[in-house]
């Protein structure tokens, strides 16, 4: 959900790719469902295990697994306190669906803010 949510509203900062520390074999059908209820559709995403995104160069790991993730790398990590969907309620699925979008909302709010402060101080040098 969290790579779909960033995918639609924050390309211009984010290249998101969803991951896990034990991906499943495929994205739930419900999980489907509730997204294209937000006119997003998460078709072509597949699971894909932590490591490759790490490998990859991720800058900032989302966690939503409530484990502590293993220390592979100096990537930064945020943790988010997100209920698991699997085997709940189209209701649960909802309910997180929408936490999860107002979290990607907030940290691509925050990345826009940082990257114009960033830019804020380019400009100054020039000057």
């Amino acid at each position: 959900m969290a790579e779909g949510f960033a995918r639609a509203y924050g390309s211009d900062v984010i290249a998101a790719q969803s991951a896990g520390l034990a991906p499943a074999i495929s994205v739930a059908p419900l999980t489907r469902a509730v997204m294209l209820e937000k006119n997003i559709d998460i078709g072509d995403a597949f699971p894909k295990g932590i490591d490759l995104v790490i490998r990859q160069g991720a800058d900032l790991i989302v966690n939503m697994s409530g484990r502590k993730l293993p220390a592979q790398s100096a990537v930064q990590v945020e943790d988010w306190d997100v209920r698991d969907p699997i085997g709940q309620s189209e209701e649960v699925y909802r309910t997180v669906r929408d936490q999860i979008e107002q979290r990607v909302m907030r940290l691509i709010l925050a990345i826009r803010a940082r990257d114009a402060e960033v830019d804020t101080r380019r400009l100054r040098r020039r000057q």
